[in-house]
């Protein structure tokens, strides 16, 4: 789904993913992953326009953001009545969901970033403390969506009065 200056992320991901890979630290990549038919979709009582629908060109990872081959790919959003904002609700090809892969590679502390702040990056990074671990959002790796003007900044508030480190 189009964010605005979404697009500017794309090298910074690719940067501390790059960097991660390099040192040994697990990256792990979270993706929308709808069906043609969801009630996440307006056209179905959603809110959303269709955005990352299965196998088709809009689901790709954008053209500027280089995934390390040793990352490991969640997919979220796969059942017709499934929202699923948190990448803790994705799962791997064998199920499995990201608590469990982070905990198999013991994994304590998380840098958080991509799109959009207000919906996906807070709804991860919330489910990250709530899993209990050290979240860090990384403020030049995000963007939101902002339906309202504001729930950009309102979703970063949120997010450090829960416990989240904001970083650049």
């Amino acid at each position: 789904m189009a964010v605005v200056d979404g697009d500017l992320v794309m090298p910074v991901l690719t940067a501390w993913a790059a960097a991660a890979d390099q040192a040994g630290v697990p990256v792990f990549v979270s993706r929308d992953w709808h069906p043609p038919r969801t009630t996440h979709f307006k056209a179905y009582g959603g809110v959303w326009p269709p955005h990352c629908v299965m196998g088709t060109h809009g689901a790709e990872f954008h053209t500027d953001l280089t995934v390390p081959p040793s990352a490991v790919v969640v997919s979220k959003g796969m059942g017709e009545n499934e929202d699923a904002y948190s990448a803790f609700q994705a799962r791997d090809t064998a199920e499995r969901r990201l608590a469990t892969l982070l905990g198999d590679r013991g994994v304590t502390h998380l840098f958080v970033m991509g799109l959009a702040t207000d919906y996906c990056v807070k709804a991860s990074a919330l489910a990250g403390l709530e899993n209990g671990l050290r979240i860090t959002v990384v403020a030049d790796g995000i963007r939101a969506v902002n339906l309202q003007p504001d729930d950009g900044q309102k979703a970063i508030d949120d997010m450090r009065q829960a416990g989240v480190e904001i970083s650049t």
